[in-house]
């Protein structure tokens, strides 16, 4: 009889359910013998890379046979003047998921309470438990964070929480101004990151409310921000993100890093396209315009959904959520299921090109009058 592996693994980890990303394009032409697919399902950028990000990546070929600079010089030095913050307070990683990872095995021991927010992003509970935390979701409100509620759930093993703002996969979000006061009211003790693979498309939308946290680093040595690559610099291919902290929060999560755990061509092409402001700037522009489509032609269809200020909408379906997202693979058209977000009834679905996101609603509308 073979050995049960299962049964000799960590407790922790036999608890865990593997986080499921969106349905890879290619798989479902697989399926489905589909030549064109939509996927608006992961909130990738649709334009991809800025122009100097795909020179900086073809350049950096010639030396792939390298392993790449371990600890990131350049692309800290670019991003500690963009933040101004300093080369020790940034912790570089595999997509902004691995700082994560990074401070829950820093601070975390068997039975210390994680305080994240009921619809936050599913790797809060899924690391939390990882290291043998104990994840505390707090009851969301309006389907964002109850900060108020969240405060009153700080016992004496708390060590982390987690915000994300905005949060995905409701797009909701909270002021700046909020999150300072509740910052304020915490043990110094308690850790705080601030989940911000959005900022960009958010701080576009709501430019009055939303600010950069890692402007706080000074007076609060108990934050940490985190920030991706992926989203609005087009970049989800290449697994590059990083957080910024005090210098002694980081220089624990630098322990934790692996060697290289960045490759050179995420390395240098991150560190170009946080000089291309104007891709940026492209990118949220076609995001506005979408949300505004999409948003229009929920309202005109009669289908509720959540105000959101990211690069996506979660919508209600009118019919069953499961039945419609298969209706809508079979139109070669890829959006997101919600149900592991304690949504069971709505779908997401992300922002695309104009002709994509025309191409999504089409699909909706044929799938709820078949």
């Amino acid at each position: 009889m073979a050995l049960d592996f299962r049964a000799k693994a960590v407790a922790a980890v036999q608890r865990l359910t593997p986080y499921l990303p969106g349905k890879p394009i290619e798989e479902l032409q697989r399926e489905l013998g589909l030549e064109r697919v939509v996927k608006l399902a992961s909130n990738e950028n649709p334009l991809g890379p800025s122009p100097s990000a795909k020179t900086a990546m073809a350049a950096q070929l010639e030396e792939c046979w390298l392993y790449p600079d371990g600890s990131g010089y350049r692309l800290k030095q670019r991003l500690a003047a963009h933040h101004g913050v300093q080369l020790a307070q940034i912790t570089l990683g595999n997509g902004s998921s691995e700082p994560l990872e990074f401070i829950l095995r820093a601070l975390v021991n068997q039975g210390d309470e994680v305080i994240y927010s009921q619809h936050a992003f599913a790797l809060y509970p899924l690391l939390t438990l990882a290291v043998g935390g104990r994840g505390i979701a707090v009851p969301a409100r309006e389907y964002g964070h109850d900060l108020a509620a969240m405060a009153d759930s700080v016992g004496p093993k708390t060590r982390l929480i987690f915000i994300a703002n905005p949060n995905n996969p409701t797009g909701t979000w909270l002021p700046s101004r909020t999150i300072y006061a509740f910052m304020k009211q915490l043990p110094e003790e308690v850790v705080v990151v601030i989940d911000e693979a959005y900022f960009e498309y958010a701080h576009s939308l709501r430019p009055q409310e939303i600010a950069d946290s890692s402007q706080w680093l000074g007076e609060f040595p108990n934050l940490m921000v985190t920030r991706t690559f992926s989203k609005a610099h087009g970049l989800a291919g290449l697994r590059c993100g990083y957080s910024l902290s005090s210098p002694e929060l980081a220089d624990l999560m630098n322990r934790l890093r692996p060697p290289f755990n960045v490759n050179s061509l995420a390395l240098a092409a991150a560190a170009a396209s946080i000089e291309n402001v104007s891709h940026i700037e492209r990118a949220v522009r076609l995001n506005q315009q979408g949300l505004d489509y999409l948003s229009e032609s929920f309202n005109a269809m009669g289908i509720d959904f959540i105000d959101s200020i990211g690069n996506f909408i979660t919508f209600r379906a009118p019919i069953d959520a499961a039945k419609l997202y298969q209706k809508l693979l079979q139109q070669g058209v890829i959006v997101r299921p919600v149900a592991n977000y304690e949504l069971p009834d709505s779908l997401r679905v992300s922002v695309g090109l104009e002709e994509e996101n025309q191409l999504f609603i089409e699909a909706l509308r044929q799938s709820l009058s078949a």
